[in-house]
């Protein structure tokens, strides 16, 4: 008899990882996985444009949490996936990565006896103001079976009590997304429709509470990109929380009325990526673009102080720049003054069979 899973989403990251593993998964007979979305992202519209892209089945259920608070957003999904659970008992929850919803359904299932998989497990920032790193040690001690995307995951676990057993390198789901996405990507054309030729621009994605939630760090961005701008064009893609802010602290006419800075909206993922993959240079304060951009051999600067993805610094092409405008500037200069990479870096398991490799674990497991 086939074991049940709940694989759940909330948000555009979860989509990108859970595709190639709903893919592995139609391959294992034993496994019969059901698609739990919570919700927790309220823009219809672009969600629906990553089931699209990444050709996700539709969800079996589909919680409408919304947004709020995280306590408000949290309490939500743990409601509404509770009756779920009570409807549908999995043999196992699976969750990826360190949203909101990931850590509601792990409580939910642990507390009703339901084993627990977390997909992108022991990543640590060690900054305990971010939401996410919450998020993530608490889903960690829940979690029956702990899948790393890097061996310096596994000695985070192994500090935190976790046992050696439960924990599995598979490699990165979210660059089996990224190598299966590629071929489709590349038929979009992108940068053409700004105006843009590849390796002759830059791109730029904020949207961390960090960045964008205070006046004087979201103005010291904007300076960024402004000054940037005068270097090569930079495309903006506005993720809807930045644009809201940008508004409310009057910042957003000084950017649209910047030389060079091309402001778009949120952009689906295909044509996300086709942007990334010509791009002379990124900045971000994205988990996930840092991971990309490696794999890519893009320069990435990242305005955060700390990542909770190391190996994209000490093997990869990320650095970390903060928010400090002199310092990304200058940092950006040097990325600009040097020669390309002739190959991107090779990471271990970051060869697009990570999810291939979840799914026999799981399968395994669910047998014994």
């Amino acid at each position: 008899m086939a074991a049940r899973i709940h694989c759940i989403v909330g948000a555009r990251p979860n989509l990108v990882k859970i595709a190639p593993l709903m893919r592995a998964f139609a391959h294992e007979e034993i496994l019969d996985p059901r698609l739990i979305h919570t919700g927790q992202h309220y823009d219809v519209e672009m969600s629906r444009a990553f089931f699209e892209d990444l050709e996700i089945p539709d969800p079996d259920r589909n919680l409408e949490v919304g947004s709020g608070s995280h306590a408000l957003q949290t309490a939500r999904i743990m409601e509404r996936y509770e009756r779920v659970m009570e409807d549908d008992r999995p043999a196992l929850l699976l969750v990826v990565g360190d949203v909101n919803s990931t850590i509601a359904c792990s409580l939910v299932a642990a507390k009703r006896g339901v084993a627990v998989a977390h997909v992108e497990a022991g990543l640590r920032s060690f900054d305990r103001s971010m939401p996410e790193e919450i998020n993530r040690v608490l889903t960690d001690q829940l979690s029956d079976l702990l899948f790393i995307t890097a061996e310096e995951a596994r000695g985070n676990l192994l500090r935190e009590g976790i046992a050696q057993e439960r924990i599995h390198f598979t490699g990165n789901v979210m660059i089996d997304a990224l190598f299966d996405a590629l071929p489709l990507a590349a038929r979009r054309e992108t940068p053409g429709r700004f105006g843009l030729a590849g390796r002759a621009y830059a791109v730029a994605t904020i949207h961390r509470p960090s960045n964008v939630d205070q006046r004087e760090s979201l103005a010291q961005v904007v300076t960024i990109f402004v000054d940037l701008a005068q270097r090569l064009p930079l495309v903006v893609p506005l993720h809807p929380r930045t644009q809201e802010r940008l508004g409310s602290f009057d910042l957003l006419e000084r950017l649209r009325a910047a030389p060079g800075v091309i402001l778009a909206p949120a952009l689906r993922y295909l044509e996300f990526q086709d942007l990334m993959r010509q791009a002379r240079l990124v900045l971000t304060d994205s988990g996930g673009i840092q991971e990309e951009t490696t794999v890519l051999g893009i320069p990435c600067l990242t305005l955060r102080a700390n990542t909770e993805r190391p190996i994209t610094v000490t093997h990869g092409t990320n650095r970390l720049v903060g928010p400090d405008p002199a310092k990304v500037l200058a940092a950006a200069d040097a990325v600009l003054a040097a020669p390309r990479l002739a190959e991107p870096p090779v990471l271990p398991g970051w060869d697009g069979l990570a999810a291939q490799r979840i799914a026999k674990i799981l399968a395994a497991e669910l047998a014994a």
